[in-house]
């Protein structure tokens, strides 16, 4: 059987370039495809989107040799300060405070604007002679048969591989096409991302601030600048994003309160629904879906990119052992041992984001009392409170060879 490659991915996003350099990695000859055009992936000036990569993605991308691009443009997460409160009113006085000492590890994961990121992962795909990347073009159809998968592009071309791969987001077009469901709802809820400048230092601390709208988390990046990424009701924040830059900053400024000092916009600002939406099974024969294809979460944790970097490092290790042992890469059996190794981490993790969700965001005085509670004991607790830092550094459950910084 002729193939043109032995894996085809759709979708060229974050996790569409970081999973064929994993996979070039371990000896696949690998096809991206991608209808955004590369213009519009060329570094734009500073527009404050960022990513919370933590301490185990950053050993993986050390061993793929991302982090030698980035490295000098993160800021380390030492410190995580987590709170339940009202606008205006500040925090309660009951929190829990991730000290990155107790972890023993380092910081426990580092910010990263996007900018950089898509730079680095374009540039190392570029120079990787076993990645062709295609731009400006889409699958407009998709078949498996018992040797491969074959798509046929909008051009009229076909693309022949042993295991077509899904990369395209939560509305995934390869899942859809497969007849793969998917099950999950709407939050309601409205993430405003921005970016501000401010005067006093963040000396590396994320907070994380549960409102009754939502939470608010504080990003810190280099050169005294945050990431915001402001949890709304819908309606809400549908008139907040249409408000001017002065208007926005004075609706931001009672969740943030003074700690910062002075601050400012800087940057472009965003919104993004939010909604729950997990994929029925990640894998057929022949096909595979990672990341939000996968699964798609609530913000509230920082993990989405983390949960898709997971993946690559899963399947990355799946297949590479697979070739070894001379099995057919394609089919089921092999395929579902990365369905096996990330079914429950992901689903634990999109039952954890939305129960918090749910249970902070809303102001009845008596989940309030509860929340306090939870949050003193944790904060109490120092085997408890060093349990939550391993799992948000990544450092906890099974771990693939390259989260745990090894060479597959």
């Amino acid at each position: 059987m002729n193939y043109d490659t032995d894996i085809l991915i759709v979708g060229g996003g974050l996790i569409g370039s970081a999973l064929p350099i994993a996979l070039a990695s371990v000896g696949f000859n690998i096809i991206v495809i991608d209808q955004q055009s590369n213009k519009l992936k060329k570094a734009r000036n500073f527009d404050g989107r960022a990513y919370a990569l933590s301490h185990a993605s950053g050993r993986m991308l050390k061993v793929l040799g991302i982090w030698d691009h980035i490295h000098e443009n993160t800021q380390p997460i030492l410190d995580i300060k987590v709170s339940d409160g009202r606008a205006g009113e500040g925090a309660s006085d009951w929190h829990v405070h991730f000290d990155h000492q107790e972890l023993e590890e380092g910081p426990m994961g580092h910010l990263l604007e996007d900018r950089y990121l898509r730079e680095a992962l374009r540039n190392i795909i570029s120079e990787t002679p076993q990645i062709k990347y295609l731009s400006d073009t889409e699958v407009v159809s998709q078949a498996v048969d018992a040797l491969g998968s074959t798509v046929i592009l909008m051009d009229g071309r076909n693309l022949r591989a042993r295991v077509l791969i899904g990369c395209d987001g939560r509305s995934s077009q390869v899942a859809t096409r497969a007849g793969i469901d998917r099950s999950g709802w709407q939050y309601n809820q409205t993430a405003l991302v921005c970016a501000i400048s401010h005067e006093q230092p963040h000396c590396g601390v994320a907070h994380q601030f549960f409102t009754p709208s939502g939470p608010l988390a504080i990003l810190p990046l280099p050169n005294n600048k945050c990431s915001i990424v402001w949890t709304e009701a819908a309606s809400r924040a549908e008139h907040i994003n249409a408000m001017n830059d002065a208007d926005y900053l004075k609706a931001l400024m009672p969740f943030i309160g003074d700690f910062l000092g002075k601050i400012e916009l800087v940057g472009d600002r965003f919104s993004y629904p939010l909604s729950l939406s997990l994929a029925e099974n990640f894998v057929l024969d022949r096909i595979a879906l990672v990341g939000d294809a996968a699964h798609g979460i609530h913000p509230l944790a920082g993990q989405g990119l983390n949960l898709g970097l997971k993946d690559i490092a899963t399947l990355t290790e799946v297949l590479a052992i697979a070739q070894r042992r001379g099995e057919d890469i394609g089919t089921k059996p092999v395929l579902e041992r990365y369905q096996q190794w990330r079914r429950f981490d992901t689903s634990a993790m999109a039952a954890a984001t939305d129960g918090l969700n749910r249970l902070f965001s809303n102001d009845n005085s008596i989940l309030r009392i509860a929340r306090d509670i939870g949050l003193a004991s944790v904060n109490s607790n120092p085997s408890l409170r060093r349990g939550f830092m391993r799992h948000a550094a990544g450092l906890s459950g099974e771990l693939p060879m390259l989260l745990r910084g090894q060479i597959i």
